[in-house]
């Protein structure tokens, strides 16, 4: 069970398009929780009746939001690295490019 765990967070954390997905799905899981809280299980959450239920609902809204939020700043750093490195690796061909220009021109 360990092993297939990782394996799923790993793909998760790896491909941008799952992690996009997977934060899409957790906020809308945390949104229907908290609409469904607020209307449908009213009675059933109330704090004074059944404090242990209550607190137990609200962890998990903000466990599921926490960790969307978190994806999204992982995503963000993901984003702007690759923007960096992409960055680099274009100065440096610029680069490679004048150096061999010149060389290749005095020889014709």
């Amino acid at each position: 069970m360990a092993s297939f765990v990782i394996q799923a967070v790993r793909g998760v954390i790896r491909d941008q398009n799952r992690r996009r997905t997977t934060m899409f799905i957790l906020l809308l899981v945390a949104l229907a929780l908290l609409f469904s809280g607020s209307t449908f299980f009213e009675s059933a959450l109330n704090p004074r009746e059944r404090p242990v239920w209550f607190i137990l609902f609200w962890v998990a809204c903000a466990w599921l939001t926490l960790t969307a939020m978190l994806l999204a700043i992982f995503d963000l750093l993901v984003v702007k690295l690759e923007a960096k490195t992409g960055r680099m690796l274009r100065e440096k061909v610029s680069q490679a490019e004048n150096a061999v220009s010149p060389t290749s021109r005095t020889g014709e």
